[in-house]
């Protein structure tokens, strides 16, 4: 089992380019994850790391925003069994390979792989840019009592890899004041990562691309769980 020692967001970053993929709180899932559950200072885990502290280097909660914020080279979304996980670039085309296997959003909802929901949502991503929820929904026509089928339609984006997190912003007042909580921004994954990405994986077989997600999983845990890992693979 692959277990990086952790102290900082440094450690955690220059573990996850090596490792290429991570879920990401301390629960693996049964498949992999880089940051330790850290509620006790038990052996091997002893490290300086505490979550919900806001402390930027040693608080893993707020280690996604930094990723979004000081690297072009990792994603982070909800990937994996609904939860949020991050995928480096080396990486992303195969799991767009495996997950996508060359549909766009349009061939998925045809192919009644994508709720109509995800694809109102998707539609206001694509033609607006990174926006924020509370933007989504509005532009989206959903309503308060449409949050369940929301939140489980950007969930259903995320883990398609469709749409990912792009960055955060709060509201801005008539006087050009920012307010409020951070929010989330989403984009399309075409926006974030650019051509390039997306041309690699085309290179690709779904195939190809499980069998590779596979064999990297078992050289971080050799003691995957089975089926765990077959839906980490294709989501």
């Amino acid at each position: 089992m692959y277990r990086p020692e952790i102290n900082s967001f440094s450690d955690f970053r220059d573990a996850l380019r090596y490792a290429g993929f991570s879920t990401g709180g301390g629960n693996a899932d049964g498949v992999f994850a880089i940051i330790p559950f850290l509620w006790t200072e038990l052996p091997p885990y002893r490290t300086r790391i505490r979550w919900h502290t806001g402390n930027p280097d040693t608080d893993p909660w707020e280690w996604r925003i930094r990723v979004l914020d000081e690297c072009d080279d990792i994603a982070y979304a909800k990937m994996f069994f609904g939860k949020s996980g991050y995928i480096t670039r080396e990486w992303y085309p195969y799991f767009l390979a495996a997950r996508r296997d060359w549909r766009n959003l349009a061939d998925s909802y045809s192919d009644g792989r994508v709720s109509r929901d995800a694809k109102r949502i998707f539609e206001v991503i694509s033609e607006r840019g990174a926006l924020p929820v509370r933007e989504i929904k509005r532009l989206g026509g959903f309503s308060r009592e449409d949050k369940s089928r929301f939140d489980r339609a950007v969930i259903e984006l995320q883990n398609g890899l469709f749409i990912t997190m792009c960055g955060h912003s709060r509201q801005v007042s008539g006087s050009g004041e920012e307010y409020g909580w951070s929010e989330m921004l989403y984009c399309t994954t075409e926006t974030f990562w650019g051509g390039e990405l997306f041309e690699r994986a085309g290179e690709l077989t779904q195939t190809e691309a499980a069998r590779a997600i596979e064999e990297r999983v078992l050289s971080l845990n050799p003691d995957v769980d089975a089926k765990k890992l077959k839906r980490f693979i294709f989501g």
